[in-house]
C-alpha cells in the first residue's frame, strides 16, 4: 500500500512541471487565432506600435532651369612674356657681378663686368694705326698735288701722276679699315660691361667672380619679362568639342587663371597664341593666354589651372556636388517624390560651377533634388524633405553665400 502512494505524488509531481509549457502554448494558439480573426475582420495595425523607422528628414533643392558658361580648365604654367639668356659678347675674366639675384633689373642695367685691360689696349693700339694711315693719306695727297702740278709743266710724264694718285687711294682704302678697327675695338671695350636688354626679373648666377668666360657661349643669367606674363596650356580633342571646337583668339571670350592657393586670379587674361592644328602625339591643341602682372604675384614657372569659356548655355540645372553619387550605369541623383519617397534619377553632368555639377538632361524644373544623407538612401525610403538653407562656411568669407547648411 506504501508503494501505491510513493508513485501517484511520483506522476503528480512531474505532471505539474510541464504545466507552465502547456499554459504558454495555449496562450500562443490563442494569440495567433485571434490576429487571423483581426486580419480577416480588415482591421489595421498601427506601423508605430510594430516598430517602423520614421521618415528620414533631408534638405532638398528645388530644381529652376539657369544659364551656364561654356568653360573647360586645364594645367598650365606660366612663363616670362620675353625671357633672354645674359651671355659676354667677349671672352675674359669675371671680375664682378653688378646685381642682385631675383631682383627686378631695368633694361640697360649693368649685370656684369669683365676684364677691360686686354681690350683697352686693344683699342689704343687700333687708334695708333689710325693716326699712322691719317699720315699716309696726307704724304699721299700732298705728293699727289705736287706730281700734279708737275705734269702740267710736262715735267713728269703721265705714269708718275697716276700711280701717285693711286697710292693715295690705297691710304685712303687703309684709313677706312683702320676706322673700323677702331669703332670694332671700342665695341668690345663696351662689351665688357654686360648690360641686360629687357626689363625684367634676374635669375641665378651661373659663375663665380674670376671664373674666365667665352664670347656668346658662356650662360651668365637668365632675364625674365614678367609683367605681363604669358600662361602656356593645352585642351583635347573632347574639351575643345565641348567648347564648341577649335579654339581661336576670335570665338574665346574670357580666360581666367586660378591660382595654386584655389583662388581666382583677379585679372583676366586674353588669348594671344592658337596652334593652327592637333599635336599628332599628345592630341590636343596648343594655347597660350597673356595676363597683366603689374604687382609682380605671378612669377615665371608657376603651375596654375586655367578656365577658358567660349560663350554660355541656357536651359540647363545646376546642383551641389554632395548631390551626385556614382554606380555602375554612371552618375545619379535622389529625388524627393510627391509621396516623400525617394527615387532614383539618371542624369548626364557636364563640367563644374565652383563646387556644383551642370546636369545636362536627366532632370526636370520643379522636382526637388535630396542634397544630404544621400548615403544613407535608398530606393523608396520615406523621407521628410525641406528646403536647403544657405549660410556662411567657416572657411570662407562670412559675406559669401556659397556654403550651404541643412535647416534645422
Amino acid at each position: 500500500m506504501l508503494v501505491n502512494t510513493t508513485v501517484v505524488a511520483a506522476k503528480q509531481k512531474n505532471l505539474s512541471r510541464f504545466a507552465p509549457l502547456a499554459f504558454s502554448a495555449k496562450v500562443a494558439t490563442i494569440t495567433l487565432v485571434t490576429g487571423i480573426a483581426l486580419i480577416s475582420c480588415g482591421k489595421k495595425v498601427d506601423p508605430q506600435a510594430g516598430g517602423a523607422m520614421p521618415a528620414m528628414p533631408v534638405s532638398v533643392i528645388e530644381l529652376k532651369a539657369t544659364s551656364v558658361p561654356i568653360s573647360a580648365e586645364s594645367v598650365a604654367q606660366t612663363e616670362g612674356a620675353k625671357e633672354v639668356e645674359i651671355r659676354p659678347r667677349v671672352g675674359g675674366i669675371l671680375l664682378k657681378k653688378l646685381f642682385e639675384e631675383g631682383a627686378p633689373i631695368k633694361a640697360g642695367q649693368a649685370m656684369f663686368l669683365i676684364d677691360p685691360v686686354p681690350f683697352q689696349i686693344a683699342l689704343a693700339n687700333a687708334k695708333a694705326q689710325l693716326a699712322q694711315q691719317q699720315s699716309r693719306v696726307e704724304q699721299t695727297q700732298r705728293e699727289a698735288q705736287r706730281l700734279q702740278g708737275l705734269l702740267t709743266t710736262q715735267s713728269i710724264s703721265q705714269r708718275e701722276a697716276d700711280n701717285a694718285g693711286s697710292d693715295n687711294s690705297q691710304a685712303r682704302a687703309g684709313l677706312a679699315q683702320y676706322e673700323a678697327s677702331v669703332h670694332e675695338a671700342e665695341l668690345n671695350l663696351s662689351y665688357t660691361t654686360v648690360t641686360s636688354p629687357l626689363s625684367g626679373i634676374a635669375g641665378r648666377f651661373e659663375f663665380s667672380e674670376g671664373a674666365l668666360v667665352s664670347a656668346n657661349t658662356s650662360l651668365l643669367t637668365t632675364v625674365s619679362q614678367i609683367s605681363p606674363i604669358w600662361v602656356r596650356f593645352s585642351l583635347s580633342d573632347s574639351e575643345s568639342a565641348q567648347l564648341g571646337g577649335h579654339l581661336t583668339e576670335a570665338n574665346v571670350k574670357e580666360v581666367a587663371l586660378l591660382l595654386p592657393n584655389g583662388k581666382e586670379y583677379p585679372k583676366k587674361g586674353k588669348l594671344n597664341f592658337a596652334a593652327s592644328g592637333i599635336d599628332p602625339q599628345l592630341g590636343t591643341q596648343q594655347l597660350r593666354a597673356v595676363f597683366e602682372n603689374t604687382d609682380k604675384t605671378l612669377l615665371p614657372g608657376q603651375f596654375v589651372r586655367v578656365r577658358v569659356t567660349t560663350g554660355t548655355k541656357d536651359g540647363v540645372f545646376v546642383v551641389p556636388q554632395i548631390a551626385v553619387s556614382t554606380n555602375d550605369q554612371g552618375k545619379f541623383v535622389y529625388v524627393a517624390n510627391e509621396k516623400n519617397e525617394a527615387i532614383i534619377k539618371p542624369i548626364v553632368v557636364g563640367n563644374w560651377v565652383g563646387k556644383d555639377w551642370v546636369v545636362l538632361s536627366g532632370l526636370e524644373a520643379g522636382e526637388k533634388v535630396i542634397v544630404d544623407n544621400v548615403i544613407k538612401l535608398h530606393p523608396g525610403v520615406a523621407v521628410a524633405p525641406h528646403p536647403l538653407v544657405a549660410v556662411a562656411d567657416e572657411t570662407e568669407d562670412p559675406s559669401s553665400s556659397k556654403a550651404v547648411k541643412p535647416a534645422k
